[in-house]
């Protein structure tokens, strides 16, 4: 189970991990240290998730042959429904430039996958983001990795309780507060081709 939590705050270089805006680009001092991570967000119309998810799974291999999947999710609940969240790894912007070119001319993906998922779309979201420095992407000892790991949504509610009754958490709350403009949870089941849980 993958607990993602985002928020928008109006500190420089403090969005967290879900897609705010469409298409948008991180700047400031990270955007020279290399790896990006793309975020993508696709809504789909509801009469259509099964069939996108299963030409998903059949064909994803045809995505994958040009750039690292980190992950790739349904979302469960928060926020609208129907909808599947997915990160891809590329080595600097150059390099999702590269890869997006070869997607354009990779004619299998194009029939396969991109021509019939189309109108199985509702919207697409897009957003680059990079890891925080003390952080780095790990294949858990469990088949259960989170970017907020939990057991299950109860032993998530849990720790919850438990951590808003510890004074330095919630010292630690009180003072970022003031930079946060909006947040939003999302609780995202696993696809069985992702290589995170």
């Amino acid at each position: 189970m993958l607990v993602l939590r985002s928020g928008l705050t109006r500190a420089l270089a403090a969005r967290t991990l879900a897609p705010q805006v469409c298409s948008s680009f991180s700047t400031g001092p990270r955007q020279y240290d290399g790896t990006v991570y793309e975020f993508r967000t696709y809504y789909l119309k509801p009469s259509k998730m099964n069939e996108f998810l299963e030409n998903t799974k059949k064909n994803i291999h045809l995505r994958t042959a040009h750039s690292e999947l980190v992950g790739y999710w349904s979302v469960e609940f928060g926020g609208r429904m129907n909808k599947v969240f997915h990160i891809w790894k590329y080595d600097n912007f150059a390099h999702r430039t590269q890869v997006r070119k070869a997607l354009a001319k990779d004619k299998e993906w194009q029939e396969q996958y991109l021509i019939p998922n189309l109108a199985l779309i509702d919207k697409q979201e897009s957003e680059i983001t990079y890891l925080v420095p003390w952080c780095k992407l790990e294949k858990p000892p469990k088949e259960v990795h989170v970017l907020w790991w939990n057991e299950s949504a109860d032993s998530r509610a849990a720790g919850r309780h438990q951590s808003h009754e510890d004074p330095r958490v919630v010292a630690a709350v009180r003072e970022s507060v003031n930079f946060l403009e909006s947040q939003q949870n999302m609780l995202l089941i696993p696809m069985s081709f992702s290589p995170l849980k």
